[in-house]
């Protein structure tokens, strides 16, 4: 029984890893253009792979301005990031 619980709870901390990311609360009326978000992005020296726009962010996959492979979730209001890997 108590192996059974500590699977459980190893499995339900893991599905929270995978849970969708919440960036902002802000209507969509609020976020900047992909268009806009994009060009600041870059101008920081990212380069972007593959964009998304998962629930309420925006996430990119591609390098940072030192080449290093990065994972990048944004609030899409304001650019600032909500989470990397």
């Amino acid at each position: 029984m108590k192996k059974m619980i500590v699977i459980m709870g190893v499995l339900w901390v893991s599905g929270a890893a995978f849970a969708k990311k919440n960036c902002t609360d802000e209507p969509k009326s609020k976020w900047m253009s992909e268009a806009d978000f994009k060009k600041k992005v870059e101008a920081e020296g990212y380069k972007i792979r593959k964009f998304k726009q998962p629930g309420s962010c925006y996430e990119i996959y591609g390098t940072d301005k030192n080449g290093k492979s990065v994972e990048i979730y944004f609030n899409p209001v304001d650019g600032t990031i909500a989470k990397s890997r």
